[in-house]
This record gives C-alpha cells, structure tokens and sequence, in this order.
C-alpha cells in the first residue's frame, strides 16, 4: 500500500504487489489519458420483496439492467453493516452522465402501477481520477488492474484548512510517510479518488480486501502518522460485502404479493 514518492524506473503493476492471480497489469499512462468517472450510489429496501419466483426474475433481471452504459466494480450488501441502508452499487464510467442515468434508473426501481421506488437513495458520492500529485504512476485500485476483493469500504474525505498551504515537498514527506506505514497492508485495494465540486467532499476513499479484519486494521494502522493531524472531515463510512445482484435480492426478505405494498 506504498504511497508515490517519484515515479521509478521500474513501475510495479498490481500483481507485482499483490501476488495475487486475480490481478492484471495496465499502463498507467494510458489510463491517465482518459476520463474516468466513479459513482457510489447507497439505497434503502423500502419493503419486503414479492414472494412469487417470477416477480423475483423480473427485479433481478431489471436491476442489472439498470447499470447499462457503466462498469460495475461492484454489488454489495451493507445491511448490519448500517441501520440506514442495505444496498450499495459501485459504477465507474468515462463520463457522469452515464452514472446519472444509472443512479437515476435504480431509484425508479419497482414503480410501475404507481407503487412507491423499491430502493430509496441514503447516500451516494461521485469522484473522478486525477494523476496523483507527487507520482502520475500511482492508480487507484479500480482502474489500477486491482480486481474486486469480498470487502469494501468507502468514505468521503476532507483536508484541513492548512494542508494545501503546505510546501510541496512537506506534503510529500508526509504523505510518503503515512504510505510506508501501511506497507504491511498490500493486499488492501485503495482507490483514492478526487470529488472537487462534485459534492462536498475533496475526496473519495475506497479500500477493498477479502478479509475485513484487513480494512481494519490498515484504518486503525494509519491514525498513527503525522497525515492524521490534517483530517477535517472522513465520515460517514459505509461497509459491504461484494454480492451478485441476484443474491442480494435473494438475502431479502419477501411477502405475499398482495401484501408488499
């Protein structure tokens, strides 16, 4: 999980630091090149689901429907994990008006016959890659060749007022810092991503794993080093585990027809 200093002669690719199979190389150059866009997009279940299997078919075929025009990194399910949500869609795309339209299509989930929206929006966050300050070769996860882990968690973040007022070079030695810190902690997915005024964070930050006690512990690891003092804002956290969409709609409970409202 090492932080950019400058950029190397020899640009490790996400399997190189993981060692991890499921992992694939990209040019970072290539992928500087073009727009990349993120939306994380959190719902609430409004009511049981329908107990007819053919109803059932129809939700989970609709609800992948929903994400045409994007890439999704990820379904997750963030009930227990949060008392104000139990769906979480992770969609990238090389523009925000592809993760509108998406966003928008979810939320108009289940009203046909004038029925209330069978998802009601909690929370959501877009966010753009920007080339990183101190090394253009640093990637977020998600565009980086990091495949999606079982884990994810997601939360806006925000600098103190003075950390941009900082000497380059001391934000640079701070931040090489808090990276070497967490060096225990490759196997950790992190896709930091910039949200300058596309909500009222200036950042989003996602870390993906496949064991939870590892997101965990690198959050816990990381409130050691200097960066820490120039937090302002990295809350709220929202939490989930990488599903199918037809098996979230599974883990749901149901009623009779008649009765869902």
């Amino acid at each position: 999980m090492g932080h950019p200093g400058h950029i190397p002669a020899h640009v490790p690719t996400a399997p190189e630091i993981t060692g991890d199979p499921r992992d694939y190389a990209v040019d970072y150059r290539e992928v500087n090149a073009r727009e990349n866009y993120s939306l994380h997009m959190v719902f609430k279940r409004t009511r049981p689901l329908p107990d007819d299997a053919e109803h059932l078919g129809r939700i989970k075929a609709r609800l992948e429907e929903c994400l045409k025009g994007t890439v999704v990194r990820g379904w997750y399910d963030v009930s227990g994990f949060r008392a104000d949500a139990d769906l979480m869609i992770w969609a990238l795309a090389d523009n925000p008006e592809a993760l509108q339209a998406a966003y928008r299509r979810v939320g108009a989930l289940g009203t046909c016959h004038g029925q209330r929206a069978l998802l009601e929006p909690v929370w959501c966050a877009m966010s753009r890659h920007l080339p990183a300050e101190f090394n253009e070769s640093h990637l977020p996860a998600c565009w980086g060749g990091f495949a999606p882990r079982k884990y994810m968690t997601v939360y806006p973040f925000v600098r103190s007022w003075d950390w941009y007022y900082l000497p380059a070079a001391r934000r640079s030695a701070i931040l090489k810092e808090h990276g070497l810190n967490g060096a225990d902690y490759n196997d950790v997915a992190i896709s930091t991503l910039a949200a300058f005024a596309l909500g009222d964070w200036e950042w989003t930050v996602t870390l993906e794993a496949d064991k939870m006690d590892r997101v965990m512990g690198v959050l816990r690891k990381q409130r050691e080093v200097e960066a820490r003092l120039f937090v302002r804002v990295d809350t709220p956290f929202y939490t989930g585990v990488r599903v199918e969409p037809w098996e979230w709609v599974d883990l749901q409970p149901t009623a009779p027809r008649d009765e869902v409202a």
